[in-house]
Parts: C-alpha cells; structure tokens; sequence
C-alpha cells in the first residue's frame, strides 16, 4: 500500500503528464486544422511579427492551438510566430507554436505542417531549456513526430483525433538520399553555394524541397540527408526563428541520431534575447552536416 508521502506526484512526472497532455492536444487539433484550410485559403490584413502577411488559415489554427493549449493545467506561457508577445495563460511550462508552417503552400495544395516545443523556463528561452517537440504534417496522411524522453516516435493521426504509433525509436538512416535548402541561389554566400556544389555532384543525393520546412525534414528523417535554411547576403541570420523553428527542429533532428547546426555550433547553442529572433538552419545526417561548418568557417 502506498504511503501518503509516496502518492504525492514528483515535480518530474507532473512535468512528464503536462508534456503528454500538450502532445495530446497537438494531435487532437490536427484534424480540426485540416479541416479548416480550405475555406482559409485568403491572406487576412497586416503582418504578423516577421513581417510575413498571414492567412485566414494561420490565424485560425493559432486561434484553435492557444485555445486548447491555454487550457491545460501545468501551462504556463504560450507563444505564436502569428503574436507579437508571449500571452500568460496560469503557471508552468511554456509552449511556442508555429501554428501553420509553409501555409503559402496552401494554394497549390502542397505539405504544411504544425511546429510545437515545449520549454521548462519562461520565454524567450535557450535549447537547454527544451522538454519535448513535435511537428504534425498534413501531407498525403496527417502524421506527428515527437521527441521527448531521449526518443523520436512517428504517429498516424486518425480524422477523429486519435492516434497510433508506427515508428519508435525513430533514427536517420546511415545511409542519407535526399537534400533541400532555401533561399535564392543568388543570395546564398559564396561558401554556401560551394558545399551545395559538392552535394549535387554526388550522384546518390536527390533533390527534395517543397517550400515547406517541416516537409523538408521531414524527408531527411525518413530517407536521411540534409535540410538546410542558410545565411544570405543580406539577410546573415536566414529565415527562420529560433523559438519556434530552430530549437524544436534541432531537438527532434540531434534526438534521431542526427546533428544540427547554425553553420558553427549546435542549433541547441544558439543564445538569443528575442521572442522572433532568427538564425540559420542545418539540419540531417551528421556526415552532411559538418561540412557546412567547415565550409562557413572563415565567414
């Protein structure tokens, strides 16, 4: 018979029943985003705070995700690319959500997918802070990879919100196939487009970019290889946002065996202060990924 003392929950495995909850409702809101983006397929006025013009469908899904995620008990921030600034809902772990990745690929119906990462720290936080992370991707079937716990698990989303899993332990295969990397070739720096030079010419390596990153990366889990959205010209710190792409991409990537990086350290290392703070992106096998680092070195 259990003590008084020993029925009490631990810190720890609070944290663990908030985390499968958040994972929980992630999955259970698939569907009802999917079935949402046909009718959303107009941009709606402004800009949200990387200065990108949204769509009725990234607006109802962050709508549907701060809803449900601010319900759960053991929540205590939450925080969107759609949303200038992080909106308190009790206390607890906080959760950063790129509602819609890729939504521009709504019109021509290709992949899009769902970005969460789940932090023990208020926000803006680092990649020591990290706990979980998962992407759902309403592709061909509606699928969610997780990472927690030192393991990545692959599940089909049924249309009733249900789940099963079909891959555990997930890793990269050794043998990687395919690469993708964005940006406009003419604004890749010139040691860049040097390394995407090598890869082409390696006649095994397939071309795979559909617009999408969470699409993106996920062909490099499935088939091994590398994702990349690199330092341009102009724009040194790339696209994409460190809270709500980089940390969570890198987590999932480095937990599957893989490696990530910003062109000189783990995307895991990467500081920065602000909430939408951007950085480059390097993401698959480690043999892929390394060399972009040494190919940036002397930047």
């Amino acid at each position: 018979m259990a003590t008084e003392e020993s029925s009490l929950p631990t810190e720890a495995s609070s944290t663990a029943s908030v985390i499968d909850q958040i994972l929980d409702v992630t999955a259970r809101t698939a569907p009802d985003i999917r079935q949402g983006l046909p009718t959303r397929r107009k941009y709606v006025e402004g800009e949200n705070p990387s200065g990108e013009r949204p769509m009725e469908a990234d607006v109802f899904a962050d709508d549907l995700l701060l809803e449900r995620i601010g319900d759960i008990a053991g929540v205590g921030e939450y925080a969107s690319e759609e949303r200038e600034d992080v909106i308190g809902v009790g206390a607890g772990l906080s959760v950063c959500v790129d509602p819609l990745d890729g939504s521009s690929n709504l019109k021509p119906n290709n992949t899009m997918g769902t970005i969460v990462s789940v932090y023990d720290a208020p926000l803006p936080a680092t990649g020591d802070d990290i706990v979980a992370a998962a992407y759902v991707l309403y592709g061909a079937t509606t699928t969610m990879i997780t990472a927690r716990d030192g393991t990545v698990t692959e599940y089909v989303v049924h249309p009733d919100g249900s789940y099963d899993a079909v891959r555990e332990d997930l890793t990269l295969p050794e043998d990687p196939t395919v690469y993708g990397f964005g940006g406009r070739v003419p604004d890749w720096v010139d040691e860049f487009e040097a390394y995407v030079r090598e890869i082409e010419s390696d006649d095994s390596m397939k071309l795979r970019y559909g617009g999408s990153m969470i699409g993106d990366v996920n062909q490099v889990l499935t088939y091994g290889g590398v994702f990349g959205y690199p330092t341009l010209k102009d724009t040194p710190e790339g696209k994409l946002r460190v809270q709500f792409e980089g940390y969570p991409v890198g987590h999932i990537v480095e937990t599957a065996g893989g490696y990530s990086s910003d062109g000189r350290k783990s995307l895991m290392d990467v500081e920065k202060d602000e909430l939408h703070a951007r950085t480059p992106v390097y993401v698959g096998n480690e043999s892929l990924v390394e060399p972009i680092e040494a190919h940036l070195a002397d930047r």
